[in-house]
């Protein structure tokens, strides 16, 4: 029985650091960041560049799952909405796959603590604080489990994951 991780959460939230992490404690693991798959520039979001990413990771996530390496495969993305991974969970094939599906959420507080940061550092623009803010109340309406990392690091919220959900 394969384990799929689906991982979402608000920009900054710590996805990809958790996910690293993750990667690194399971055992045949693999890890997929879904910016990866529409990393562009000039970045832009469209009904067709919209669908493309979805059939990309759903490509990928399938030719992970087929692979008999991997026994552990870790997935992020923003998904915000319950319709982003349902697509995803209805176009892989979770046959023998037990999946998880779980929200990084956390406090405004901490979250714009941890954006200006990365504002500060060069790494995100200004405007991604608010953007991100704003979706932070999206999580608490998924079926997902959810996981509070406002005060725990990305090493303590991977362990969670691994024990927990």
């Amino acid at each position: 029985m394969k384990n799929i991780y689906l991982i979402g959460g608000t920009m900054g939230v710590g996805k990809t650091a958790t996910c690293q992490i993750m990667k690194y404690k399971l055992s045949n693991c693999v890890f997929l960041d879904g910016d990866w798959c529409w990393d562009m520039h000039p970045f832009q979001v469209t009904d067709e560049t919209k669908q493309m990413v979805l059939e990309n990771i759903c490509f990928l996530l399938n030719n992970f799952i087929k692979c008999s390496l991997y026994e552990n495969i870790v997935f992020c993305w923003v998904m915000h909405e319950e319709a982003t991974v349902d697509y995803i969970i209805s176009h892989i094939n979770t046959q023998n796959c037990k999946v998880h599906t779980i929200s990084l959420v956390c406090s405004e507080a901490a979250l714009q603590a941890r954006l200006r940061k990365d504002v500060d550092a060069g790494i995100r623009t200004e405007d991604i604080i608010k953007r991100s803010i704003e979706r932070i109340s999206l999580y608490e309406k998924l079926n997902t489990h959810k996981v509070d990392v406002s005060e725990i690091s990305p090493e303590q919220a991977a362990e969670y994951i691994i024990r927990y959900c």
